[in-house]
């Protein structure tokens, strides 16, 4: 359960409205580095966290801290949008590399939000939360999270780099500030857990035959690669040496494929290489189709 107050997270505040910044903005609520992003992935991996019940108090907070950040970047988005005409707004863009793109307004802030945010990114594509990440590992979880945090930081300071409107410096300076926190707190919960070098998950060891690919490099290039941390030296696990296998090893072979069977249609080519008959997949296919019809 959730509890709503009408404060906003942050005081949003836009001194000049545009539009086009509105939309830009929209990348920072909908996109795959945004807020709708981390949203979804702290509550889901919450919701399903076994273990110490801290962590997952740690991640319902946080969860719900992105909450209020969709509403103050929603209504950032809005305050962007006041007074916007029907049609495209082309004096609003003062970036070149911007007005490359997007010359106008989104025709859905008008169309489908009249004049208001929509879950969706800078170019209309509504949020697909396939970009989330619930592992049901602790530590493979904390380190999505990190990642997650790292590329919204980066977001939102090429956002700061897009606007001359101090109301929106202010928003996204604060908004990069908790990206930092962000990212300590999940760093700090995987130095809790004793796992900073660990290999996730931390409870599948490699086998003993296997175990000379767990530590090696593989070089997959003509020019030698200059010395590196991952290349000689102990694992960071502790569990192996570093090594540097140059050229990489063939360990598979060339791949021979059966032949299509006739009713592929793939050719004569393709039916040929195996003595195809016509049979395979696609009559038991038509089997079953024909026992049900």
């Amino acid at each position: 359960m959730f509890h709503h107050h009408r404060e906003l997270a942050y005081t949003v505040r836009v001194d000049r409205p545009n539009p086009v910044f509105a939309r830009m903005l929209q990348q920072a609520i909908g996109g795959p580095e945004g807020e709708m992003r981390v949203m979804n992935q702290y509550l889901f991996q919450a919701w399903g966290a076994r273990g110490p019940k801290k962590y997952r108090d740690m991640l319902l907070h946080t969860g719900t801290e992105e909450i209020g950040h969709i509403e103050v970047l929603c209504t950032a988005v809005a305050m962007n949008l006041d007074g916007a005409p029907s049609e495209k707004v082309d004096d609003v863009v003062t970036n070149p590399l911007v007005a490359a793109r997007m010359g106008g307004i989104e025709p859905r802030h008008f169309l489908s939000g009249g004049l208001a945010a929509m879950p969706a990114d800078a170019n209309g594509v509504p949020f697909n939360a396939a970009c989330i990440d619930v592992g049901g590992n602790l530590l493979a979880n904390m380190r999505a999270n990190v990642a997650a945090e790292s590329i919204g930081r980066t977001l939102a300071a090429r956002l700061r780099e897009l606007t001359d409107d101090p109301g929106m410096k202010d928003l996204l300076s604060f908004l990069i500030a908790r990206d930092t926190m962000h990212q300590q707190q999940w760093l700090a919960a995987i130095e809790e857990l004793g796992d900073t070098n660990a290999t996730a998950p931390n409870d599948v060891p490699d086998e003993s035959e296997y175990h000379k690919y767990a530590y090696a490099f593989f070089g997959h290039a003509d020019a030698p690669m200059p010395d590196a941390r991952w290349l000689s030296g102990r694992s960071l696990d502790g569990k192996g040496e570093f090594s540097f296998a140059d050229p990489a090893p063939r360990l598979g072979q060339e791949p021979k494929l059966m032949g299509a069977p006739e009713s592929v249609h793939g050719g004569v080519e393709a039916t040929r290489a195996g003595g195809g008959n016509g049979g395979g997949v696609m009559g038991k296919v038509k089997d079953a189709v024909d026992k049900v019809t």
